[in-house]
């Protein structure tokens, strides 16, 4: 699924990036249609065929899940042969430039001090990441919740609002205060979720669930603009794959690793020890946010690049 998955972000991204005028303004309204397929998804596969309940699931329901999404990456697929041509941005060297061929050229971005601290923050904050893909259907299907994967939307509803906002914080308090707010809702969103039960304190896991939108945006959609902003314009689509080859692949390989084995290590019988792994990747959000904060000098780069 990621080897399909990850290149086929990168290139997305680096085609949307090179479509716009300012990036910094307008990456996020076409994002956000992602995000509303999304919702679309939780709520057809809850409230229509409901495949995410307990007797579904046992039954093998999930798998139509899977279904689902091969038909709509089909039809997809058939529709990008109808889009505009995109032609290719002249190569600024040699044909026989293997490095950039092979877009390395974007390893030089490494170089800047503040880029590599952002990149290796952006490897790790995915641990967090991943403990949300993998558990947060199951804790709350676990808790009791009804219609968890539609419930689940409400995370991609606040997506859809803050992915909007994103442009107009980024143009008033900078990209590194963006990317701080995203790395501390993160440990935020866990601490709700370990102390939050279905009952009395519903309301904890629906914020966690809401979090999302700060959580997801403020740092991945804010690091695909700070990416694009410090790249040069030859290799800005290379710059985009790395980011995602960071994220989607190294980080949420990582990520998923240790979920797994965090939450093997507190399973009971019947069940899981939820407060205990929740309690994990919030800790471990907030040691990336200190690090980050007094490590990474960002400035304005996003400002200053979308006024250039």
């Amino acid at each position: 699924y990621m080897v399909i998955y990850m290149p086929t972000l990168a290139l997305v991204n680096s085609v949307a990036f090179r479509q716009m005028r300012d990036p910094a303004l307008e990456f996020s309204r076409i994002r956000v249609w992602g995000t509303i397929g999304w919702i679309v998804a939780g709520v057809v596969i809850s409230f229509v065929f409901a495949w995410d309940s307990r007797e579904a699931i046992s039954a093998g329901g999930l798998r139509n899940t899977f279904l689902m999404a091969s038909i709509a990456s089909l039809v997809l697929g058939l529709y990008s042969f109808t889009l505009p041509a995109t032609a290719p941005l002249k190569a600024q060297a040699s044909a026989g430039d293997v490095k950039q061929l092979l877009g390395l050229d974007a390893l030089g971005l490494l170089k800047d001090r503040s880029y590599l601290v952002f990149f290796i923050a952006s490897i790790l904050i995915c641990i967090p990441l991943a403990f949300y893909y993998q558990n947060a259907n199951p804790f709350l299907a676990e808790t009791g919740m009804t219609n968890p994967t539609a419930k689940m939307a409400i995370g991609q509803v606040s997506e859809v609002l803050f992915m909007l906002l994103l442009p107009l914080f980024i143009q008033r308090f900078g990209i590194k205060l963006a990317l701080l707010v995203g790395m501390l809702a993160w440990a935020l969103r866990y601490v709700l979720f370990a102390y939050g039960n279905n009952g009395d304190l519903a309301f904890m896991l629906f914020t966690g669930i809401a979090l999302h939108g700060i959580c997801y945006d403020f740092f991945f959609v804010s690091g695909q603009i700070y990416t694009d902003a410090k790249a040069p314009e030859r290799f800005r689509s290379s710059a985009q794959g790395l980011i995602t080859l960071a994220t989607y692949g190294v980080g949420m390989l990582i990520g998923f690793w240790v979920a797994g084995q965090v939450t093997d290590h507190y399973a009971v019988d019947g069940g899981h020890e939820w407060k205990s792994i929740w309690l994990f990747p919030a800790g471990f959000a907030l040691l990336v946010f200190v690090c980050f904060l007094f490590t990474f000098n960002g400035r304005q780069a996003v400002v200053a690049a979308s006024k250039a």
